[in-house]
């Protein structure tokens, strides 16, 4: 099968080389979203037949039986776009590409903005995580492309809320339509009121750089009942987070999170990794809401219960686990954690007591999990810490 790949913008008159004409009136199969019919549809041969993009886009990548389609996309289609969902779904099809100027691009060149150094995410028909990560990166100029739940608005509320003020947003919609293009450059405040229009993609460039912080400041994290002693140190938190290797891990569960230091610390050190906290007291979970919104730290998911009788089916796989509380069932709260920790995994735990010590020796026996030589860290007045880890072999 061979796919002709043609990107277009909103223009209602679009330009097309020769090369790209001969293409169309050749052509007897088309595709593309309803837009792009709108659009190219004087330009079709008479006779041609139309296939419709929507969802889901597998059903649609099925239909296509004929030898040679003719495809219509937005911009430039392997930019987030439908030559790679056929490059992915049909590997063996040939694809011929003929891309115009992608939306942030034409954004950038209404502007006149350099974009080399612009950091792209996708937000459309995707989460958070790689918008948060870009956030948390400190990332000076960032091109998002939207949908109708991540708006521009949604975006500045997002923003606002875990304190990333210091952006000015440009936004671009119906970029390239002669009529209806619009581009607009606001305060997140400004942006967070507004209605915009889809489709539209957005700018954002940093009004002053934040640097970020290694070593938490403990007297900056709201704390349970005000007890200081309800929170790993910030010495003892980068030493255990430095067991837990997390520079190469991808997902960490922090059971028994209390304030949320070690989750939030790790979330802001590591911004690719996956953050899952557990906790069985209720009044954690606004404390911490509280203290990653204090920090900028966005995108920790939180799993409220006792972590031996939650639901975990559901949750991404850890590669470590940081056990920071255990209430007297430290073997049972391991054994539950040991068929779901990838191998390679490790679990870090901190003792200040022989009891505890010996609970985690006892499980890594029965669990068979390989036990690491202990760290042992004494701060100020407070009781020395054993920082305890053992990881899981095949």
């Amino acid at each position: 099968m061979r796919f002709y790949v043609i990107g277009i913008t909103d223009s209602t008159q679009p330009f097309f080389t020769p090369e790209v004409l001969r293409v169309i009136s050749q052509g007897r199969v088309f595709s593309g979203g309803k837009r792009h019919h709108d659009i190219v549809a004087p330009l079709l041969p008479k006779g041609a037949q139309w296939i419709d993009i929507t969802a889901p886009v597998a059903d649609v990548i099925a239909s296509y039986e004929e030898p040679e389609t003719v495809v219509f996309a937005s911009g430039d289609p392997l930019f987030f776009g439908f030559a790679n969902t056929l490059r992915r779904l049909l590997p063996e099809a040939e694809i011929v590409v003929y891309p115009t100027f992608n939306s942030l691009q034409m954004l950038a060149h209404r502007l006149v903005l350099p974009y080399h150094d612009m950091h792209i995410v996708s937000l459309t028909g995707r989460p958070w995580p790689l918008f948060d990560r870009a956030l948390i990166e400190r990332q000076e100029k960032i091109g998002v492309l939207t949908d109708r739940q991540h708006t521009p608005a949604a975006i500045a509320s997002r923003m606002l809320y875990y304190g990333y003020d210091n952006y000015t947003m440009h936004v671009g919609e119906h970029l390239g339509h002669p009529h209806e293009e619009r581009v607009t450059t606001v305060t997140l405040h400004e942006a967070a009121e507004r209605e915009w229009q889809q489709p539209c993609c957005l700018l954002l460039t940093t009004t002053e750089h934040r640097h970020r912080r290694c070593g938490l400041p403990d007297g900056e994290f709201a704390l349970l009942h005000g007890r200081e002693r309800m929170i790993t140190k910030m010495p003892i938190r980068l030493l255990s987070l430095q067991a837990l290797q997390l520079y190469d891990r991808q997902v960490l569960w922090d059971v028994g999170f209390c304030t949320g230091s070690i989750s939030i610390e790790a979330r802001l050190l590591y911004p690719h990794l996956t953050v899952v906290a557990f906790e069985i007291r209720p009044e954690c979970e606004q404390l911490i809401e509280t203290n990653a919104r204090h920090f900028g730290a966005p995108g920790i998911i939180v799993r409220m219960g006792d972590a031996t009788e939650v639901p975990l089916d559901d949750l991404p796989r850890p590669d470590a686990v940081f056990i920071g509380g255990h209430g007297g069932r430290l073997k049972e709260i391991m054994a539950r954690m040991l068929p779901l920790l990838n191998y390679g995994g490790c679990m870090v735990m901190n003792s200040v007591t022989d009891g505890s010590r010996q609970l985690f020796t006892e499980a890594c026996q029965q669990l068979r999990l390989v036990m690491d030589e202990p760290l042992r860290v004494t701060i100020n007045d407070y009781n020395t810490i054993e920082i305890l880890k053992c990881r899981k072999q095949p």
